[in-house]
């Protein structure tokens, strides 16, 4: 086949390289490669030697298949080098990773950056059974000695088997809907949890790590730990977490440069001391600032107060607010209406006063009386009382709870629980029926009621305080809170105790027992919680008081000083 005649001026110091570098789309794209070169030649030759050219690049293009593969060919480096997506490394290949073996290179991007894989550990399953679905994005894996343990853990009727089962549930009922999908990652909203757009990952087959010598390799933990590293060396790319409620795991994860974290999702707050008081100081200048649009009228034997401006977007209701300055009329109030950029303020009845007692029991300071007024208000159904020991939530929630019930008729019995937790070692099974294995419990209980019993302080001989007890203790029910699950409580006045030792979810089981026309009280000291993996941030007292957060029918105060003695005042500062 003759060939074309050679292209004569500029265009024969046109190299192949000029060429591509003038037009690399074209070149790299075209499906006849030879033919789409004839635009280029066509700018710099002669007008005869194109009509030449172009017949003798036609006949031979058709026939031509070689040099087509030639240029396809050439073009695959250029693409390689010029492509913007990442190539997978060497070591994943679809016989030894976990992750999707179609696409073993493949890293999913969300809106934040690359989606992270956190390793779980079986404390944070036992723990909450939902937390498969509380990390958004990112991808869950799952090592086969953590569906060991939770295997091990069913067993019983505490709440962690209680959680067990239902993490082994929920797990169940993921496979089920993509069986066929198990290697490239099980999509955790199947199931109708779209606040989860990750995947789920199952351990599928051995992985190799080396960990140090000096921890045994038959420990649950370790292996836990090698699993993180061979991921984390598997997977380069993206950031592999550890998330376990084991602080020493933790401790050894990081030791070792691997990253863990604890689990976050089910605190309520970061911060203890950005709990929700319940009250607010207006500033000095507060009336100086709304005096003059301050609207005010009388109700009952209270006065409300119509207040706008900047200061009602930090307010709730049931809130209570004070002004206290040097000089001037003190102000002591509670948030009834907030609307728009108003919010009405209603005075406080003062139960620091003897005439306004509550079973003999007077307030000693301003977070007592904000206390009492809620526990004495039948239009809050839910109160929650946090403070150090010695500040008189047990003793103002009895008094309150017993006017009501043997004077104002307002409800029919009290019930009391509180969450059987010991400080130190368990002593054992209690003989008796539920109330007699109660009594050990309910200690702080007996102790208030032989206060409040005395009454007024008169001495009404021993048949006269035998009878008082005796009616006091008719009215009382010490219920244990295992059997809770499945109860109503009808025209009851429910104390709960020690809540700080309670779970988010044994906090829902218990409130969620009210029927009409009970109100529940539930008290706790957040520095003192016994329970294992709970913290301020994640307690049931937390929990309820962020929640409940203005609701009309709720209110919360953190009571700040302690009234039971100096010597109790000072231990609770010093120690």
């Amino acid at each position: 086949m003759p060939l074309p005649p050679a292209p004569t001026g500029r265009a024969s110091r046109l190299s192949s390289g000029d060429l591509a570098a003038k037009a690399p789309a074209k070149t790299r794209k075209s499906t006849g490669p030879v033919i789409g070169d004839v635009s280029e030649l066509a700018l710099e030759l002669e007008p005869t030697q194109i009509a030449a050219s172009a017949q003798a690049l036609q006949r031979m293009a058709p026939a031509s298949a070689k040099p087509a593969r030639t240029q396809k060919t050439a073009a695959k480096p250029a693409k390689a080098t010029t492509a913007n997506t990442p190539t997978a490394p060497a070591k994943y290949t679809a016989a030894d990773s976990a992750m999707p073996a179609s696409k073993p290179a493949k890293v999913r991007k969300t809106g934040s950056g690359v989606a992270k894989l956190f390793v779980l550990d079986t404390n944070v399953l036992l723990h909450d059974p939902s937390s498969l679905f509380r990390f958004e994005e990112n991808d869950i894996y799952l090592p086969m000695i953590v569906l060991e343990e939770l295997d091990a853990h069913k067993k019983g009727m505490t709440e962690v088997a209680r959680n067990g089962r239902q993490a082994s549930r929920t797990l169940d009922a993921l496979v089920a809907t993509q069986e066929s999908q198990l290697a490239q990652g099980i999509h955790l909203d199947a199931t109708g949890q779209k606040g989860a757009t990750g995947r789920l990952f199952f351990q599928t087959e051995p992985l190799h790590y080396h960990l140090p010598e000096s921890l045994p390799q038959g420990k649950a933990d370790n292996q836990i730990l090698g699993v993180v590293e061979a991921l984390r060396q598997r997977h380069p790319e993206r950031p592999v977490v550890l998330v376990s409620k084991d602080i020493n795991m933790r401790v050894k994860a990081r030791a070792l440069g691997l990253e863990a974290e604890d689990y976050q999702n089910d605190k309520t707050l970061e911060d203890g001391d950005m709990l929700y008081t319940g009250m607010l100081q207006l500033p000095l200048d507060f009336w100086a600032k709304v005096g003059k649009k301050v609207e005010s009228w009388q109700s009952g034997a209270s006065t409300c107060y119509r207040i706008s401006g900047a200061i009602t977007q930090q307010l709730h209701i049931n809130q209570f607010v004070y002004y206290e300055a040097p000089g001037e009329n003190s102000l002591f109030a509670r948030v009834i209406e907030i609307r728009d950029k108003t919010a009405v303020l209603e005075t406080l009845k003062d139960y620091g006063h003897q005439k306004n007692n509550v079973w003999g029991v007077t307030t000693r300071n301003r977070e007592q009386n904000f206390a009492m007024n809620l526990l004495m208000d039948p239009d809050v159904d839910f109160v929650t009382l946090a403070g150090t020991a010695g500040t008189g939530k047990t003793l103002m929630a009895l008094a309150a709870g017993l006017t009501q019930v043997l004077d104002e008729r307002r409800y029919s019995e009290i019930i009391m629980t509180r969450a059987t937790v010991s400080v130190g070692e368990d002593i054992g099974f209690l003989p008796g029926t539920e109330e007699e294995k109660m009594g050990p419990w309910m200690g702080a209980l007996d102790d208030n009621l032989e206060f409040l019993a005395k009454g007024d302080g008169g001495n009404p001989g021993e048949w006269g305080r035998s009878a008082t007890n005796d009616l006091i203790r008719s009215r009382i029910k010490i219920k244990s809170m295992n059997f809770m699950r499945g109860r109503t409580f009808l025209n009851k006045y429910v104390i709960i105790d020690e809540a700080q030792n309670l779970t988010p979810k044994q906090m829902k089981t218990l409130i969620t027992r009210a029927g009409p026309g009970t109100k529940i009280i539930c008290m706790g000291n957040l520095a003192q919680i016994d329970t294992p993996y709970l913290t301020e941030g994640s307690s049931g007292l937390t929990y309820v008081v962020d929640r409940f957060k203005g609701w009309p029918h709720s209110g919360h105060i953190t009571l700040a000083r302690g009234e039971r003695s100096r010597l109790a005042d000072f231990a609770s500062d010093v120690l």
